[in-house]
């Protein structure tokens, strides 16, 4: 009974299945001719490429031919010119032996009239005419008689001697030495030509070379691109090859499928006879056990199904159920003859009818579907096309009411339905729904809905995601929600390759430009990152300079974290995919100095050391700090093309080598074209020294920056390019000798330019490319101990010499002041100048100390810095012990532990005790406060104090008493100095009422502000030297002798009590107004 069955359905099915058998033999042979249509499209560019190559090199040999006839041609008329030359003048010369005649001499030249002149004159004299001599001397004016040129003609009595001479020789020897004049001036002319000839010979060389050469470049092109498109003729001979081959095996399921048909044919012939011959049986009871047979195959096909949806994803298997119920409730009034098992099956399976539509399925797969199929499949078809609009219309409507952490559950059936439905505006608006499927999505929920988004890009095909999904990414660009702009730029370098590559950029290109301008610091940054993602699947590098720009104006955001971005993933991005390293340094550097250049100049004097020197605002120091370190992130590309482009038969072996001093020396005398290793001393670091020279002093992290730069440098490229090729140009820079012998001959020029050749020049170049020297070449770890050499010569040896004075301590102290490895040696050098005997060393060393103050800690200052200058404060130089005192000044300025103070406030009682005026005003202006700002302060202190005391009088509600009121009481009495006393008073009762405390809780609040920093701060850095001052005055002060003394000295001594006596209170801040604020302590 089964097989009558099957072959009942073979037979009522055979016109489905040949019609299918005729659409894949159609398609078949479409895909055939396409493939030959294409072969012969190759064939006829391969052919065309040939011709042209074919072209180039007959015009290739053409051009040598004619060089080579020219080169030819050119020695021959110069070797006849040469051999023919004497022969052709011969005859001439002795032609003119024969017929010239004396007179036929020329014009008369000057020297010649100036010599017969000259010898007339002297025989006129000679014979006694003076008269004559004197009308002849009057007639010649354009020349000077009186002095006549060492020339030959000049001997005593010249008329004489010439007219014995003529005498004395025949007119064919003098129309003979004519001729051999003539002669050599027609010689001369003819070498100046044939010398013209030559140069323009060479001339044309160098062009025919040059052509030679963009032919030769142009043919080697053309044999790669042969050779791909011979790599492309065998990959399309491949593909024909395999497509051959899947259509004989279409071809022979087609044949095998032909033959099942005839064999159902013949079992339905022999179903009609076992029919006739048992017409006695009953017809009902045939026909239930054929709807037993349909039901059995069905309950298989739905147990298969729910086998295979258990074994792919258990979470699809609930949203059937939950479908299937759906159905049920939707269709319970509706009379639809259909099984609940079938329904479920089709809306478990819609991952696989969209394969199926999308012609994703192996041909086999289809037709095995077909075979096993029932009558009873259309049916199912047409309610699981029902089914999907019903999931369709109902999904908008579902998803506002489901909780947000539960929507990602809805994703498979709304996947389904977009796969599936089969108008566009619905899946439009789903696709809208599913782009939005939460308002707000955190990164988990984005990541979420982008993989259902990719997911639904491999399913749907190149078209549909071009048209229904990249519309959404467009749509949401300038959302006000930077989450969902986040999701558009994390959809651009995912969906990038599920579309056509032509669209990629365009379309994706111009929505990622876009998102680099957005307003929000993680919207930018995921543009960086997406575009990197983006770049290698471009079809070809024509938006390169496109891509380029954009780079550079990632790099040079204001948000740190999209730089960093930019430094790690895009710029790597983009040199591997465009491949024009080269162009990238150059726009690099050129970026870098314009951002200095453009910024107006520390003074408007011409000439002077600040017009050099440039203002850098915000916004260009940062920029210009972030090139900086794009610099250093490309420096192992640098090295790594330098490496593989060398030239050099003693080449490293592998990437991470360094160049040794022999590969050197060979390069320097080999003269051969490096252009990536010569990029880094002949662009790169003049570059750098003229951007350091544009920098004023206070930019000391751009010059940092710079000097990390160059410390990468000597990692990569090794000790001796550090040694022969750094050092040597840094040295030129600063105006100091150097070996240039490791530089080839051509970049000599280059290197010596880089020589200060001003005074001006000089100094701008010991502030800015001196600190680069020290810390950034000699500051490497291989050079410590050229560092402290160098360092020795400028700050011992120089002043020893007196050739010069020291070179801007400052400058010197800028260079290492923030590698704490160096202060050692620094210190080392500053002991030798301290115990020097030379009086401008000890100054030196004194103005060194107080210019490395803000960059050591309070160890180094008690253990270094305090036994130096207490050893130069008791020298017994005046100028060295006013020196020391401005450098105990900037220690008490930066230091506030108790040690310190007391070995400072030590030091002043001895100077103030040596009774000099000058040490009384050096320790007083020790302190960088003044009278006025004293008076200033307290000026203001006076008015706010007020303006409390006025507040206090009004209602002020509590919040604003907690929040405003009290913390800027607390404020004021923070600095008791500026403080009268009666408003001090004033401010505590205040505080006490207002804040419900007591006097004990604002002393302990406040404590930590009347301490020792503040105590010394306001001595020391906020002038509270004349606070004590005045409290100080009413004392009367003794002598310390009764003689007389004039009124001045007697006004010094008054001051020098007030200071001696007050001193350590100053110092220590313990004022009569701690013990005030704190009575109950």
């Amino acid at each position: 009974m089964m097989e009558e069955t099957i072959t009942l359905f073979v037979s009522k099915n055979s016109s489905l299945i040949l019609l299918t058998f005729l659409l894949i033999r159609s398609l078949a042979s479409t895909l055939f001719e396409s493939l030959l249509e294409e072969k012969e499209a190759m064939e006829e560019k391969l052919a065309l490429t040939a011709y042209e190559l074919r072209l180039a090199q007959e015009d290739i040999s053409k051009l040598k031919t004619e060089l080579q006839k020219k080169l030819d041609l050119s020695q021959a008329e110069l070797s006849e010119s040469k051999s023919n030359l004497p022969v052709n003048l011969g005859p001439d010369i002795l032609r003119q032996k024969k017929n010239a005649s004396l007179t036929d001499l020329g014009p008369l030249k000057d020297n010649e009239r100036r010599d017969l002149n000259c010898a007339v004159k002297e025989y006129l004299l000679l014979a006694g005419y003076r008269l004559a001599a004197m009308t002849f001397y009057e007639e010649v004016t354009d020349q000077n008689l009186d002095v006549w040129q060492n020339t030959p003609a000049c001997v005593p009595d010249a008329l004489r001697h010439y007219y014995y001479q003529y005498l004395s020789s025949t007119s064919e020897a003098a129309e003979e030495k004519i001729a051999m004049l003539r002669e050599n001036e027609s010689l001369l002319k003819a070498n100046e030509r044939l010398n013209n000839e030559k140069e323009k010979l060479l001339i044309a060389k160098d062009l025919s070379d040059n052509q030679i050469s963009g032919l030769t470049k142009s043919l080697e092109a053309m044999q790669k691109d042969l050779k791909d498109r011979e790599s492309q003729m065998q990959e399309l001979k491949q593909s024909w090859e395999r497509q051959r081959k899947e259509i004989n095996d279409c071809r022979s399921e087609i044949t095998s499928l032909k033959m099942h048909i005839e064999g159902s044919r013949s079992g339905m012939n022999m179903v009609a006879s076992d029919v006739d011959a048992v017409q006695s049986q009953s017809l009902e009871k045939y026909k239930e056990e054929i709807k037993s047979l349909r039901m059995e195959i069905a309950g298989l096909k739905a147990k298969g199904a729910y086998a295979s949806e258990s074994i792919d994803n258990s979470t699809s298997e609930k949203e059937s159920h939950q479908a299937e119920e759906k159905v049920v409730e939707i269709d319970e009034d509706k009379t639809i003859v259909s099984h609940p098992v079938d329904v479920v099956g089709v809306v478990g399976n819609g991952d696989v009818l969209p394969l199926s539509i999308n012609e994703t399925n192996k041909s086999e797969e289809a037709l095995e579907d077909l075979l096993n199929s029932t009558d009873e499949n259309a049916p199912i078809d047409n309610s699981g096309l029902r089914t999907i609009e019903i999931l369709a219309d109902a999904l908008p409507k579902i998803v506002p009411y489901v909780l947000i952490n539960h929507r990602e559950e809805l994703l498979p059936l709304m996947m389904c339905a977009i796969e599936c439905h089969p108008d566009s505006g619905i899946r439009d608006s789903l696709t809208h729904t599913l782009f939005n499927l939460i308002k707000r999505p955190d990164e988990q929920q984005r990541r979420i809905i982008m993989d259902a988004c990719v997911r639904l890009a491999k399913n749907v095909g190149e078209m549909r995601t071009e048209t229904e999904l990249l519309p959404q990414c467009w749509e949401q660009i300038n959302h006000m929600y930077e989450e969902r702009r986040l999701l558009v730029a994390q959809s651009c370098g995912e969906l990038a390759e599920f579309v056509r590559p032509e669209i990629r950029d365009s379309l994706i290109l111009s929505i990622v430009q876009q998102l680099i301008e957005d307003s929000a610091i993680v919207v930018r940054e995921a543009a960086a990152h997406n575009l990197s993602l983006l770049l290698p699947l471009f079809p070809n590098v024509d938006k390169y300079f496109k891509v380029e720009e954009l780079m550079f104006h990632l790099v040079c955001d204001p948000s740190g974290v999209v730089v960093d971005t930019a430094l790690k993933e895009l710029l790597p991005a983009v040199i591997k995919w465009g491949n024009r390293l080269e162009h990238i340094l150059r726009v690099l550097l050129s970026h870098i100095l314009s951002s200095a250049q453009h910024c107006p100049p520390l003074s408007g004097v011409e000439g002077s050391m600040e017009s050099h020197l440039h203002v850098l605002g915000e916004r260009e120091r940062w920029n210009i700090d972030v090139l900086l370190r794009m610099l250093v992130e490309l420096l192992s590309s640098v090295h790594q093309k330098a490496v593989e482009t060398c030239p050099l038969s003693s080449a490293p072996e592998s990437k991470d080598m360094m160049f040794s001093t022999s590969m050197l020396e060979t390069y320097a005398r080999e003269h051969a074209e490096w252009p990536a290793f010569d990029w880094m001393h002949v662009d790169c670091f003049p570059d750098l020294i003229q951007l350091a020279c544009m920098l004023p002093q206070k930019e000391d992290n751009l010059r940092i920056r710079t000097t990390k730069f160059l410390l990468a440098v000597s990692e990569y490229f090794g000790d001796s390019y550090l040694v022969h090729i750094m050092l040597p140009l840094f040295l030129v820079s600063v105006g100091d000798n150097a070996d240039l012998s490791f530089f080839p001959s051509v970049n000599h020029p280059r290197i010596k330019g880089l020589r200060p050749r001003t005074a001006v020049a000089e100094r701008i170049a010991t502030m800015c490319v001196l600190p680069l020297l020290l810390a950034g070449v000699l500051g490497a770890p291989s050079q410590h101990e050229q560092l402290a050499n160098y360092l020795r010569g400028l700050l011992v040896d120089g002043t020893l010499k007196e050739s010069q004075s020291t070179k801007h301590t400052a400058e010197i102290i800028d260079a290492v002041r923030t590698f704490e490895k160096h202060h050692s040696i620094v210190f080392n050098i500053l002991w030798e100048m301290v115990v020097s005997s030379n009086i401008d060393m000890k100054i030196n060393a004194a103005n060194l100390l107080k210019a490395i103050m803000p960059y050591i800690d309070a160890k180094v200052a008690s253990t270094h810095v305090l036994p130096a200058l207490i050893t130069l404060g008791s020298d017994p130089n005046l100028n060295v012990k006013y020196a020391s005192i401005e450098a105990f000044g900037a220690v008490a300025q930066h230091f506030k532990n108790d040690m310190i103070v007391d070995k400072i406030r030590v030091q002043m009682d001895a100077f103030l005790e040596d009774g000099s005026h000058e040490a009384t005003v050096a320790v007083f202006t020790a302190s960088p406060a003044s009278v006025s700002d004293v008076m200033r302060r307290r000026e203001r202190a006076n008015a706010f104090c007020e303006s409390i005391r006025a507040l206090d009088a009004t209602d002020l509600s509590a919040n604003s008493v907690k929040e405003f009121l009290i913390p800027a009481i607390q404020n004021m009495l923070r600095d008791p100095d500026a403080l009268d006393p009666a408003h001090k008073e004033a401010l505590e009762i205040i505080m006490k009422e207002r804040s419900g405390g007591t006097l004990e809780a604002l002393s302990k609040a406040m404590g930590a502000h009347l301490g020792l920093a503040s105590s010394v701060s306001s001595f020391f850095g906020d002038s509270g030297l004349l606070g004590k001052k005045e409290a100080s005055e009413p004392v009367s002060p003794q002598p310390d002798s009764p003689k007389a003394v004039p009124p001045l000295q007697a006004e010094d001594t008054r001051f020098r009590r007030i200071m001696r006596g007050n001193f350590s209170e100053m110092l220590r801040g313990k004022t009569k107004g701690i013990d005030e604020t704190n009575p109950s302590q």
